[in-house]
């Protein structure tokens, strides 16, 4: 934060530098943002909402979100969160265990790799629910 000069302005980068170094975005550790940044904490948490590479809780060693947007949508996004969802958790969450996180996205914006699956961090292209499913088996989740 002292390096933007505690400005507001900078919100999107602090919050990217905080999860870098957090793993995720704690109520706490928003709070203490918006409060250096001289900023409403609903604005914070509104910011750190909206973009879905920001984390309110921990995630998975490995993660997948599930991009849900129309083309994605159409071309079968939905079997494969199905896939996701039946051999690790629901979307959202974290296996107990702290294996997987399975998450969705409004929209990924690889609408000509559809659907498109973010895979700790790396796009992957025309996922089906067998490739995700190898995927699990490789990682061994159960």
């Amino acid at each position: 934060m002292s390096r933007h000069h505690y400005s507001g302005d900078a919100l999107i980068e602090v919050l990217h530098t905080a999860q870098e170094l957090y793993g995720f975005l704690s109520p706490g550790l928003l709070k203490s943002i918006a409060r250096k940044l001289r900023l409403p904490p609903s604005r914070v948490l509104g910011v750190a909402t909206f973009y879905h590479f920001f984390s309110l809780k921990p995630k998975g060693e490995h993660t997948f979100v599930v991009c849900l947007g129309t083309a994605c949508y159409v071309a079968g996004a939905p079997n494969v969160l199905t896939a996701l969802e039946h051999r690790s958790t629901k979307a959202g969450t974290t296996t107990a265990d702290g294996k997987v996180s399975v998450d969705g996205a409004r929209c990924i914006g690889s609408c000509g790799l559809a659907p498109a699956v973010i895979y700790n961090g790396r796009i992957l292209a025309r996922v089906t629910p067998e490739s995700i499913s190898k995927e699990l088996d490789r990682i061994g989740v159960e």
